[in-house]
């Protein structure tokens, strides 16, 4: 029996999976075990045409193929590479033993050409938690390559790869892509007036707080909001290697490997709760897995169905989810950051004078209801965006750039950094609670006495309580100081108590 190695997906990880081939005297065919997929079935006409493309005979006899463990589903292309090596190496064709020392990932053409495939850099990571090398398509090696700690060889077709098994013509180890420039997105300038929301925006990308704004189309949610991913900092070494994992299985990775910038997703408001949370045929990543690390921007917050709305509740709290399917129990990170917008009614007019709701304020009450109050809980800052004068529109940008708000972004991120060091699953202000919070949002006399205060006036829960700590924190890291003062306080209150219910 010859024996190779390849992977299975279990949610942005990967899992070893031995590839056994035997070949036993008896009726000739080709056979395929240990839970396959229709993808994984029809592995062999591709590995047995593959093979006949060689000028290589497939023997007259039985041959079977095992993926162990027997009981793990197998999904994917991928296993097209590791069945054929196996195969030729049971025919000798290959040296077994070097076979044995890789793993392989990979779909065959018919002709031998080797097809990239999703999840380079977790079987990467894989092959070099069991000290192995990999052998992939040379379109996935500078993908795999990032990971550093085993060698990746990439070829373009099966020929190459019997070669370089043979030691006649050795590939060259893959190396990872060059790191690719920071791309500069639109700048925080280029939005006239809302200078409060740009306030918001620099507060919500400090601390990594939920953020949601209403307000009349057109007055600039949707321009804030896509301005957010260039307040933040570049993705650490770690958060970068976090996010490619999920990109790499969901395929979104192209040939230059990982990036640095921070994920933007804005799904429609007409998705699915698989799109957007995760599962479908193969329980693939959702959008707020694909937002790890990132923005998630939901446009149009009430027209998504609440079906969905209510699936992101646990996801905003944990930073991560459980994709539960009949044939799989998936596990994915999802620590984004949510921008939300929405208008303040059905026709969007309530809060302009000039036009007005003729169904105020049933009108809003019914629109915005469709948000739950559990879903509202969880934005820790919410602001209403009032529409700008059009002699506004004329005056010379104001306000700081970018990058100006960027700096303190991450001085800001900076402090949070050495706060939190050392501390599992607590990397900014939002993510601090407990015994924690206590610690290190604790206001000073008049802060305390004044958010009891609001708290029993405006029936605060408990979670937006705390939240209004998170929210002081941060504003006071922005000023780097160190004590958490009444006015923090009063700011963070000032972006909880709105019309808003909750």
């Amino acid at each position: 029996m010859l024996r190779t190695y390849t992977i299975a997906f279990q949610g942005a990880e990967a899992a070893q999976v031995e590839v056994q081939c035997a070949m036993s005297p008896g009726v000739p065919g080709f056979s395929i075990v240990g839970l396959p997929d229709k993808a994984v079935s029809e592995a062999r006409e591709r590995v047995r045409a593959a093979i006949t493309s060689l000028r290589i005979a497939l023997p007259s006899q039985r041959i079977t193929i095992n993926l162990s463990p027997a009981d793990m589903p197998k999904a994917g292309s991928h296993y097209d590479l590791p069945i054929a090596l196996a195969v030729l190496a049971a025919m000798k064709a290959v040296p077994a033993e070097a076979v044995e020392d890789y793993f392989s990932m990979g779909e065959l053409s018919l002709d031998g050409t080797l097809v990239p495939v999703a999840g380079a850099l977790p079987a990467a990571l894989c092959a070099a938690g069991a000290e192995r090398g990999l052998l992939c398509p040379e379109a996935s090696a500078k993908e795999a390559a990032w990971i550093g700690s085993t060698q990746v060889y990439g070829a373009g077709n099966l020929t190459q790869l019997i070669r370089h098994l043979k030691g006649g013509s050795l590939l060259a180890a893959a190396e990872a892509g060059h790191l690719p420039p920071r791309r500069a997105g639109p700048d925080l300038r280029d939005v006239r007036g809302q200078e409060r929301a740009k306030r918001v925006l620099e507060i919500a990308a400090a601390g990594r707080h939920h953020l949601l704004m209403t307000g009349a189309p057109g007055a600039g949610k949707s321009m804030l909001a896509k301005r957010m991913p260039d307040l933040l900092p570049d993705l650490s070494p770690r958060e970068a290697l976090e996010t490619a994992m999920v990109h790499s299985v969901a395929g979104l990775l192209d040939g230059r490997g990982i990036s640095r910038d921070r994920p933007f997703r804005e799904p429609h408001h007409t998705s699915s709760p698989a799109a957007i949370v995760g599962g479908g045929r193969a329980a693939q990543p959702g959008e707020i897995s694909m937002a790890h690390n990132g923005v998630l921007f939901m446009d149009e917050l009430p027209e998504f169905p609440p079906s969905v709305l209510d699936t992101l509740r646990q996801p905003m709290e944990t930073g991560e989810v459980m994709v539960s399917r009949a044939n799989a129990h998936l596990r994915y990170p999802c620590r984004f950051l949510m921008v939300a917008a929405a208008n303040p009614c059905r026709c969007g007019y309530l809060s302009d004078a000039s036009r007005g709701c003729a169904q105020a304020p049933a009108c809003s009450e019914k629109y915005l209801g469709k948000i739950s109050g559990p879903m509202m809980d969880r934005f820790d800052l919410r602001i209403e965006i009032p529409s700008v004068a059009y002699k506004d529109l004329d005056m010379p940008p104001s306000g700081d750039s970018s990058a100006q708000v960027r700096e303190r972004v991450i001085a800001a991120r900076d402090l949070q950094a050495k706060r939190y060091e050392g501390m599992e699953g607590v990397h900014t202000n939002a993510d601090i609670q407990g015994q924690l919070l206590d610690e290190v949002a604790a206001p000073d006399k008049e802060g305390r006495e004044m958010l009891l205060r609001a708290a029993e006036r405006f029936g605060l829960s408990a979670r937006g309580y705390h939240r209004i700590l998170r929210v002081a924190r941060t504003i006071a890291d922005l000023e780097g100081s160190a004590e958490l003062k009444k006015p923090h306080v009063a700011e963070a209150l000032s972006y909880r108590i709105t019309t808003l219910k909750g």
